[in-house]
This record gives structure tokens, sequence and C-alpha cells, in this order.
């Protein structure tokens, strides 16, 4: 996890996976942790999947290409959203996915600097509110978990939804990268 981020959250009985990729195109090393119940979260294997084919997709878009990277996707519970989201966005609640780039990272290009992968940023997904919005968006689970690891990562690479066209731009390539892993739109009926 990047600094800012590691501070906060508690490591404490969090399970620990971690995958590296290994193809030189798209060298991203994915650690999952899960600091919440397991019951019904997708394997770290369909984490790393996902992130990994939303990752492969921003190489196509944005200069990346060539630069191994480094990714944390952390599984909590509401409390910590909540907290998360709380000192990070001054919203008291917690919420379905929250993204956290890396830092500045001009330091890792500056000679004797350490060689190796780059901090992408960690992904915070919120365990109980992506299993209710899928129910309450009568969506599959596993196609509601796949669209909170690529939008949090297509936020990682530079994506947002401030305003309608970049809306309309990170939408579509979700869409994409979704269905390319065989999941439907997961705009279809929703309303912005």
């Amino acid at each position: 996890m990047n600094a800012r981020v590691s501070r906060l959250v508690s490591r404490s009985g969090a399970a620990l996976s971690k995958s590296k990729q290994s193809d030189s195109h798209r060298a991203l090393s994915i650690t999952v942790q899960f600091a919440s119940s397991r019951r019904s979260v997708p394997s770290s294997q369909s984490f790393v999947k996902w992130a990994n084919a939303a990752y492969a997709r921003a190489l196509g878009r944005r200069s990346l290409k060539g630069v191994s990277r480094e990714l944390t996707i952390r599984i909590v519970g509401a409390a910590e959203s909540r907290h998360l989201n709380r000192s990070w966005r001054s919203k008291d609640k917690p919420t379905n996915v929250l993204s956290f780039p890396a830092q500045d990272e001009s330091f890792q290009h500056m000679p004797g600097s350490i060689p190796g992968p780059i901090p992408l940023g960690d992904l915070a997904i919120c365990a109980p509110i992506v299993a209710r919005e899928a129910r309450e968006q009568g969506k599959p689970a596993r196609a509601h978990w796949a669209h909170m690891v690529v939008h949090g990562v297509l936020h990682l690479v530079g994506y947002d939804h401030e305003d309608d066209a970049d809306a309309d731009r990170m939408e579509g390539e979700e869409i994409r990268i979704l269905a390319r892993l065989g999941f439907d739109n997961p705009y279809a009926d929703a309303k912005r």
C-alpha cells in the first residue's frame, strides 16, 4: 500500500495473497488483502485477472508501456471504508471503491534510486457495499465486483467522471473492458 493509506489501515488479521504478472509488456504486480469477511468475495485470482484487463487496456490508451507497476487491492468492511472515505474525501459513510493513486514518482527515476516496480496505487473495495449494490441493482455479484476493480484501476491511470464528457469516456472504457471479460454493460439500466 502506498504510505498515506498504509498509515490508516490496520494490518491485523488481513489475509494476503500476491500475484505477479510476468508479461514484460504489462508488468503489474498485484497484492490482494482481505481485511473483511471473505464470504461471497471473489478469489484473489479473479481480482488479478480483472485488474490486469483494465491495466492492459489503459496501456493502449496511455504512455505506461514498459513500466513495471505495483497495485494493492484491499477488501475492507464498512467501518474501514467509512474511515478512509471520511479521512480522504470528507464523506462520513462507507463507499464501494476508493482509489488512491501513488504519490509523485519522479524520485523513482533519479540516478541511484532503488530499481523495481513503481507503485500505481491502492484500491479499497468495501465488501458489504458491493454486495448490497449488486442486490439492489439486480446484478450478479461477480459482475459488480469486476466493475469495481476495473473502475478503480481506471481511476489510478487517470480516468475520472467529474463532468459528463469524462464520465462518458470512462464508462465507455469500463463497458469495453468488462465485455472482454464476459460481463454485461454495468450501466445498461443505470441512470446517472
